[in-house]
């Protein structure tokens, strides 16, 4: 039996019907108890698991909202983009599931093995196009004759727009998009094989007052040296052993570019307050420092060295003689 519930007269019916002996509560029992059979699909294999979904999703997330700043800066008006849905299906049937005359880029991830295929639907590349040539950002669908010029300045956007992929996917692969081919009839463009799992991510776009979808279709062959990556286990391990090196050395690298002073102390004298408001120009201080004894190097007001003083290029110097004992600790 399902697992749906039933109503009050339909649980009257089937009391009735095994008080009658209609129906066999033996029987009943034996058919829950038999092995339940799950079809299959083999032309739609699922190989990646919800949570590696998921982790594209959060990473076209991400890719949506850089996409966003980006296309409002290079098109200066309203530019709304979020990911609809991310799902894995045949790449017939994505091929099948967009218009027969569209704007497809062939994009490049090396190191990367295999192809990423962006779709964007007419309508938004034309109105994209329109504002780059000063419009209003209208959008008239004639894809099917794209002039060379146009040809030329759709690529060139979406092609800058690449780098914005990069830095998406740069928490789990440093790949280098490059446009690789322009087309506009998916019917000529084959990727992968036709029953080859690919991952969709559709992502709505706003540009104005022009509404429309961008797919991203990611086959599997891309995906798979990067897989253990998707994991929400890779996400959220935190391998010290492995960050040490990396952290000490970025520590090691901004304290060596720290600066510190340096002072180098003549001599000291205690004197009244008296004696000291009426100091005058021409007064001399007796310092506890004889002229032939070194002088004390301090570096943050802590005593490191002991030098003697002297010229350098004209200039008053310092050479360092020894190290001061106990130097090292800092004295609180």
């Amino acid at each position: 039996m399902s697992g749906e519930v039933l109503s009050q007269s339909e649980i009257d019916a089937l009391l009735s019907a095994l008080s009658t002996g209609e129906m066999d509560a033996d029987e009943l029992k034996k058919e829950q108890s038999e092995k339940k059979v799950k079809v299959y699909d083999f032309k739609r294999a699922l190989r990646f698991s919800k949570d590696q979904i998921r982790s594209l999703t959060r990473i076209h997330e991400n890719f949506a909202r850089l996409l966003t700043t980006f296309f409002s800066a290079q098109l200066r008006t309203y530019v709304q983009i979020s990911v609809a849905s991310a799902d894995q299906i045949p790449y017939e049937e994505f091929i099948r599931s967009i218009p027969k005359m569209t704007i497809l880029n062939v994009i490049e991830v090396p190191p990367l093995d295999g192809r990423i295929l962006m779709e964007v639907n007419p309508n938004i590349a034309y109105a994209m196009m329109d504002r780059l040539m000063g419009g209003r950002g209208t959008s008239i669908n004639k894809v099917d004759n794209l002039t060379e010029i146009e040809t030329k300045i759709m690529s060139a956007t979406f092609e800058r727009a690449f780098e914005n992929l990069r830095e998406a996917w740069s928490t789990i692969a440093d790949i280098d998009p490059l446009l690789a081919d322009f087309e506009v009839n998916p019917q000529f463009l084959q990727m992968v094989s036709p029953n080859e799992t690919v991952v969709v991510i559709s992502l709505n776009t706003t540009i104005g007052e022009t509404s429309g979808m961008i797919n991203i279709c990611i086959p599997h062959v891309v995906l798979e040296p990067i897989i253990p990556k998707l994991s929400v286990h890779y996400w959220m391990q935190t391998d010290k052993k492995d960050r040490e090196p990396e952290v000490i050395a970025r520590l090691e690298r901004n304290i060596h570019k720290a600066e510190v002073p340096i002072t180098c102390e003549l001599g000291i004298s205690d004197i009244a307050i008296q004696d000291f408001l009426s100091l005058d120009i021409g007064d001399v201080i007796e310092l506890n420092q004889a002229i032939d004894q070194p002088l004390t190097i301090k570096v943050g007001n802590i005593p490191k060295f002991i030098g003697q003083p002297g010229k350098l290029n004209k200039k008053m110097a310092i050479q360092i003689l020894d190290t001061v004992k106990g130097g090292d600790e800092d004295d609180e």
